[in-house]
């Protein structure tokens, strides 16, 4: 499995981020193909020693690094990437990586 974690920033009106996340990115990123799963944090993302610069973490599973490429070079991928703009104003962050359970 590969995951694709996307990190949003804390936006300076974090009602207005929730409402268009929810109600208008993750529609149009769910028809991404090749997803797996698409998961979200739920309340305050926080580092060991305390808050961090992070709001939300969206952790999206793929069969391989391979299928997260594929995905985004798609129509969909490449809508549900433009839209971040729309909504992500104070930055993200985006890793891709592939994982092994131990």
């Amino acid at each position: 499995m590969a995951r694709l974690m996307v990190m949003y920033r804390t936006p300076r009106d974090i009602g207005a981020f929730d409402r268009y996340y929810f109600a208008t990115h993750i529609p149009i990123a769910k028809k991404i193909p090749g997803i797996r799963k698409y998961e979200v944090s739920k309340g305050p993302v926080a580092a060991p020693g305390g808050p961090s610069l992070f709001h939300l973490v969206a952790t999206i599973h793929f069969d391989n690094i391979a299928a997260i490429q594929h995905a985004f070079a798609s129509p969909e991928g490449r809508a549900a990437a433009a839209d971040v703009k729309n909504f992500a104003t104070s930055g993200v962050e985006m890793y891709m990586f592939d994982n092994a359970e131990v």
